[in-house]
């Protein structure tokens, strides 16, 4: 007998976090994990009031790339766009 389990069970949290500073070549892996891990470290961008921005597609690319590596130039684009994003929040909040 075959159980299967529901889309929501297989589902696994994933999070990665990462860092841009201007003078950088491009954005850099601070932090990653799945389960536990990722759930960690969203509590801990919530706590610091770190901006969020949920895509399983971006993560699901970022995920496998080491602790301090740069991202791949193939996501210079989507990143950009959301670092801009970001700015726009920010400056619009008066940080």
């Amino acid at each position: 007998m075959k159980i299967s389990k529901s889309n929501k069970e297989k589902e696994i949290k994933k999070a990665v976090a990462l860092r841009y500073k201007p003078g950088d070549n491009a954005p850099v892996v601070v932090a990653k994990g799945k389960g536990k891990i990722a759930e960690k470290i969203i509590e801990k961008a919530i706590e610091e009031d770190i901006y969020i921005y949920q895509d399983d597609e971006l993560v699901n690319s970022l995920i496998d790339l080491h602790i301090y590596e740069e991202i791949p130039e193939e996501l210079y684009e989507v990143l950009a766009e959301i670092i801009f994003y970001v700015y726009e929040l920010d400056r619009q909040r008066g940080r």
